[in-house]
């Protein structure tokens, strides 16, 4: 990235920005990345505006089934914010830069926070179809990220930290709500890869001989992006298939679609319960 593609970037974040705070009913202050078979939780939103992806200047548009396509903003939880019904993959062919173009407008439109959830299988043998795990902490295997290139200090640091991507206060707030609710949460390390195909059975064993306790195929750049600016980070995983090499059966996007259905309750009462907290 030159000092002109630098440049550019700049501008398409702020027309984005521009376009999206015209008409703004309220300002947000979380963000929500809902994953594969997730978008469901939007409906316990109380929604003030809802903008397609489409019309968002410079926004990517989910490619993905299962993955609507909308900007939302309105309150959960008693408090304003602006969830993305849908994201972008690595694997439908986007840039590590697009896929974190829209954390950074969140970020430039003053959201400090983001909350994001994924579909992903299970490869700790504890875990089990429909669980839901906290994540806290990942392993980057997607060969890229969302950094590479010259560095934009309007963003953050050159070299940032990443030691603790995964905020503490809002890991023990979100471990605390489970308990309050009776809900079985796990915790646990998340890999990512690129996709889009399942891995194989010396893949899943390579993995977990790594401590991965699941693994998926988004999150890690969002999270590396939104830790570059210093944003707070709360991720949530559902395990909607079990990869175990010993006993592995072939999985579809309906299987996926129909765990996620599973969790989704549990999931929904934990992040709502979050955000009244926060």
């Amino acid at each position: 990235m030159s000092s002109n593609s630098l440049q550019q970037a700049r501008n398409q974040r702020a027309e984005a920005v521009s376009f999206i705070k015209e008409r703004l009913p309220i300002d947000p202050e979380y963000l929500l990345i809902l994953g594969t078979g997730l978008g469901q939780l939007a409906e316990e939103m109380t929604v003030e505006l809802e903008l397609p992806y489409e019309e968002i200047p410079h926004f990517p548009v989910s490619t993905v089934e299962s993955h609507a396509g909308k900007l939302l903003i309105g309150y959960l939880g008693g408090k304003p914010v602006m969830a993305m019904q849908g994201r972008f993959h690595y694997y439908e062919g986007y840039s590590m830069n697009q896929i974190a173009f829209p954390i950074r407008v969140a970020k430039m439109l003053g959201i400090q926070t983001l909350l994001v959830s994924n579909a992903c299988g299970g490869l700790n043998p504890n875990f089990e179809r429909g669980d839901i795990m906290l994540i806290n902490d990942h392993i980057n295997f997607l060969g890229d990220n969302p950094l590479i290139g010259p560095n934009d200090p309007d963003l953050g640091p050159r070299f940032p930290d990443m030691s603790q991507p995964y905020t503490e206060r809002l890991l023990a707030t979100a471990e605390q709500v489970a308990l309050d609710a009776g809900i079985k949460m796990h915790q646990g390390v998340y890999l990512a890869v690129s996709g889009p195909m399942m891995e194989t059975k010396a893949e899943y064993r390579y993995m977990r001989q790594l401590g991965a306790d699941v693994v998926g195929m988004s999150t890690v750049p969002e999270v590396i992006a939104a830790v570059h600016m210093s944003m707070e980070v709360l991720g949530i995983s559902v395990i909607t298939d079990e990869c175990f090499p010993d006993s592995l059966e072939p999985v579809s996007l309906d299987d996926v679609l129909e765990a996620a259905a599973m969790a989704e309750p549990q999931l929904t009462r934990v992040v709502v319960g979050v955000l009244e907290r926060l």
